[in-house]
């Protein structure tokens, strides 16, 4: 799919989000059963979440990511890397209470939540290995950068 097409069609999933997370804004407004307002209004979230995602790809499309210092990379894994570690421990906490748990309702709930945590573990890696490292800025790759696109390079004096 050409870039143009491609940000056409990511545009329109932007407004279909968005359409989704105020139809669930709206059918949750008056809804008073907690457990069915929270469940709605957890898919608002997602979908709340996917609009941001697809916004990010397109800002990443248009090269409108700035690239980040060696030491925010190193904040951000850091902290990355704390993350991970209270997601394993959230993972390892509510399978214990989805075998300890005996009603279904309760059960499909955080069996939910337990997949969520898998997920955000799964992503939180790949954004470290696959976002976070690759849009570092090396202080060596800037000055190799201006070295190769110097007005003087390769002239006398340069």
């Amino acid at each position: 799919m050409e870039k143009e097409g491609l940000e056409n069609f990511i545009n329109r999933q932007v407004e279909l989000e968005e359409k989704i997370v105020k139809l669930v804004g709206e059918v949750t407004e008056n809804v008073k059963n907690l457990l069915i307002k929270i469940l709605l209004q957890s898919i608002g979230l997602d979908s709340q979440k996917h609009a941001d995602m697809l916004r990010a790809i397109l800002a990443l499309l248009k090269h409108e990511t700035p690239f980040i210092s060696e030491e925010e990379k190193q904040r951000i894994s850091n902290q990355i890397k704390e993350h991970i570690k209270l997601e394993e421990k959230a993972i390892e906490t509510y399978s214990e209470l989805i075998e300890k748990a005996d009603n279904k309702k309760v059960k499909t709930i955080l069996q939910y939540i337990v997949e969520d945590e898998k997920r955000h573990h799964e992503m939180l890696l790949k954004i470290d290995k696959l976002i976070v490292k690759p849009e570092t800025l090396k202080e060596e790759d800037f000055w190799d950068w201006i070295w190769k696109y110097s007005v003087s390079h390769g002239s006398p004096g340069g």
